[in-house]
């Protein structure tokens, strides 16, 4: 296919490169599929447009904290998941409240942590959490020791169809349900 101005052509190398892509992709990623340059509200009326067309169909376009990816609608997951019977990763309720507490009141130190769930934080639950790509080392705490701070990561907001963490639901709503919880 030559290069093309046109934009049907336009939308179908970006829905070809969105739908074989493992990983999703950055405006920046998808201005390199083009020799000319394409500014980045041509690119986004275009990924709108793109959005548009697959509206009443299986799969959606969504954005994410690393940029834009098609991915099943909700309404599929139980019979994709018949495909790969794979046992999901369940979390124990420490590795939880931990990736909540760094979610929410980020960056912390492991003694944050501890302080707030009231126990020492298993070097396990840190381990899991980083092997996964959910939370990094962000840098140290400028205090005796230096304690290393901990953040979520871009892989983790993917991971949970977000773009930022704002659109984390707010702490009141667990608050509600657990009273206990003191976040």
């Amino acid at each position: 296919m030559s290069e093309t101005n046109n934009i049907g052509d336009l939308k179908n190398v970006l829905e070809a490169a969105l739908l074989t892509s493992h990983e999703p992709l950055s405006l920046d990623d998808m201005t390199r599929l083009f020799a000319e340059r394409m500014e980045r509200t041509t690119l986004r009326m275009l990924l709108d447009e793109l959005k548009q067309d697959w509206e009443a169909r299986t799969m959606e376009l969504v954005q994410v904290a690393t940029g834009y990816r098609f991915q099943a609608r909700a309404d599929y997951t139980p019979f994709l998941a018949r495909l790969n019977p794979e046992k999901q990763s369940k979390y124990s309720r420490a590795v939880m409240e931990t990736l909540a507490i760094i979610a929410y009141k980020q960056p912390v130190t492991r003694g944050d942590i501890e302080e707030i769930r009231g126990v020492a934080v298993n070097p396990n639950v840190m381990r899991q959490l980083q092997e996964r790509d959910w939370v990094d080392v962000v840098g140290q705490r400028e205090v005796p020791g230096r304690p290393s701070l901990y953040a979520t990561t871009k892989h983790f907001l993917d991971d949970l169809n977000l773009r930022s963490l704002a659109e984390l639901p707010p702490i009141e709503e667990f608050v509600h349900q657990d009273p206990q919880l003191e976040l």
